[in-house]
């Protein structure tokens, strides 16, 4: 008999195959002493251990794929820093010297001394580098131990596998791949955890938050995972399996045929042009970008300059970045967000107070910055000297209120006369715009628009805290729900506050490339979508097949309902009605 168990869609995709139990708990360590003349080989044992896990995780990086979104690589980047970091590198070593025990019980004490002090700390965003910490020592252990190896040595034992497990990292997920997986079940995470956005990107259908999968599952259960419902289907009798496969087969072949439309422009077709720009913040990611002909930068992220680095990078080091980014663009517009990090990412060179209790609602993003001229400066200075070898536009990111637009307008006035002075050049007419993420912004949207050159809405925050939940807190994710009617109010509204005011309105957030939503955006007045660049053609594919004057009357029943529940429903009865002739 077939048994059918739901979780949350993370991954679009159908994954058929059979079920391999990722028993990963944390590492069991008996203490263990030893004599003193072993100490210099628990010490080498375990510097091995962190050398083959630095290779390993360096040639999983070096395995993602070229579209892949560059924060997929900074999570590999944080853990290849920890394993540096002389909390891993130093104190296990000198633990093993003063207690005479093994590499294993060594870095066991450590791990159990590190998480002491995080669960101390009382925020979100420390909870999950505790979590980082756990998942770094946890690889060190398996390969102290030799269960990691007999995992990844026998390169046939998770070809064609779906995995069962807890959690899963970046790193996991890349390296699994590369070994054949096809699919991942897990029973924790959400629509934005970290195992869920690398799955999306490596369009691996993955299913997260299935309480007790491991319960129900034992290892090679012929299983199906629908991606796109969130269904796992166990021991499918044979007539279910044959719809899958046709169904699974029709998905690979629309996907296939997603690749001849990179040199096709977005239009509708009632002959409305959609403006498709693609979300970057390596020069890496130029390559794709060019290759998929978006119509430019919608979101130039400048975090991945100070993140990870004592010292915050200069003025110049900044504008070659930048320059880098034009000068690869080739005259289309490239919207340059300001600094976006504060106590929920921090630097190592900006001073905090003490453990703030609620980090995404404190000194982070602009306000960071105008607390901080010195940091704030160098970068306005750089993004204006390179507005004069390109078409750049400056996006301010978690605008709350006016007094904030005034405060960056007058800073980026006497920056202009400082430039001048010193015969620099920069686009004195360069755009200025707001990420709409707050819902204060969000509300008084006509108020930003009256002073902005554009709007952006950023729907991951915007519905995060419109909904007062933390979307990587695994108690309250399965509240976020982009289609919570006054998740759907406020985008219509800060909509049509552009509109009325003249100026373009785009969407960079997750909801932008997410093919589910964009006929209910082109319905509600949205024309410009900024996403990873992974999605564009899919999205383009739905704008080219859609008539847009068709789409406003529902669209707008949607914004009616009282439930999200009805909403989503109802959004899917709009995508099923093929042109909507």
């Amino acid at each position: 008999m077939t048994l059918s168990i739901k979780g949350i869609a993370a991954s679009r995709g159908i994954a058929i195959g059979h079920a391999y139990k990722l028993e990963r708990g944390r590492p069991e360590v008996a203490e263990a002493c030893i004599h003193k003349n072993d100490i210099n080989n628990e010490i080498l044992r375990l510097k091995l251990a962190l050398e083959k896990e630095k290779k390993q995780l360096r040639n999983i990086r070096n395995k993602i794929p070229a579209a892949t979104p560059s924060n997929i690589a900074e999570f590999i980047d944080t853990h290849l820093l920890m394993l540096n970091d002389s909390a891993l590198s130093e104190a296990p070593i000198r633990i093993i010297k003063e207690n005479c025990c093994t590499a294993e019980w060594a870095l066991k004490l450590q791990l159990d001394a590190l998480v002491s002090i995080f669960d101390e700390m009382d925020d979100q965003y420390l909870k999950t580098r505790r979590d980082d910490v756990i998942h770094v020592v946890s690889r060190i252990l398996r390969l102290l131990t030799g269960e990691e190896a007999s995992v990844y040595d026998d390169t046939g034992i998770l070809n064609n596998k779906i995995i069962i497990a807890d959690d899963l990292t970046p790193a996991d997920i890349v390296l699994m791949q590369h070994h054949g997986v096809i699919g991942f079940i897990t029973e924790s995470g959400g629509p934005l955890s970290h195992a869920a956005i690398i799955s999306r990107s490596l369009k691996l259908p993955a299913i997260v938050g299935v309480h007790q999968a491991k319960k129900y599952l034992i290892n090679n259960d012929h299983i199906i995972i629908d991606g796109e419902s969130g269904t796992v289907l166990i021991a499918p009798d044979i007539n279910t399996e044959i719809f899958y496969r046709h169904e699974q087969k029709r998905l690979q072949q629309y996907y296939a045929s997603l690749s001849s439309l990179k040199k096709e422009p977005a239009v509708s077709l009632d002959n409305i042009n959609i403006h498709l720009f693609a979300n970057a913040e390596l020069t890496e990611d130029m390559n794709s970008v060019n290759e998929n002909n978006v119509d430019g930068i919608g979101l130039y992220r400048t975090e991945f300059l100070f993140m990870n680095r004592e010292n915050t990078p200069d003025e110049e080091e900044q504008y070659q970045a930048l320059l880098n980014i034009i000068t690869a663009m080739n005259g289309k517009p490239v919207t340059i967000r300001t600094l976006d990090l504060g106590a929920d990412k921090p630097l190592k060179s900006i001073q905090y107070g003490e453990n703030p209790a609620n980090p995404a609602l404190g000194l982070r993003a602009i306000r960071l910055c105008l607390s901080t001229p010195d940091l704030f400066r160098p970068q306005l200075r750089a993004i204006l000297r390179a507005s004069a070898k390109g078409n750049v536009r400056i996006m301010i990111p978690m605008l709350s209120n006016i007094q904030e637009v005034s405060q960056v307008f007058e800073i980026i006035k006497d920056i202009k006369q400082e430039l001048s002075q010193e015969g620099l050049d920069y686009d004195d007419r360069i755009p200025v715009g707001g990420m709409i993420e707050v819902p204060a912004a969000a509300i008084s949207a006509y108020l930003f628009a009256k002073h902005l050159d554009f709007l952006s809405i950023g729907t991951n925050d915007l519905i995060q805290y419109t909904l007062a939940i933390d979307r990587i807190d695994e108690e309250v994710n399965y509240l976020y729900s982009p289609c919570h009617p006054s998740v759907l109010r406020l985008i219509h509204q800060v909509i049509k506050a552009g509109n009325r005011a003249g100026i373009p309105v785009a969407m960079c957030g997750e909801m932008a490339g997410d093919p589910i939503y964009t006929r209910l955006l082109l319905g509600l007045g949205l024309r410009e979508f900024s996403m990873q660049i992974n999605t564009v053609q899919e999205v383009k594919n739905i704008v080219n097949n859609s008539l847009v004057h068709r789409l406003v009357r529902p669209a707008r029943s949607i914004l009616m309902c009282d439930h999200a529940e009805d909403a989503l429903e109802k959004i899917k009865n709009l995508n099923n009605q093929i042109h909507l002739q």
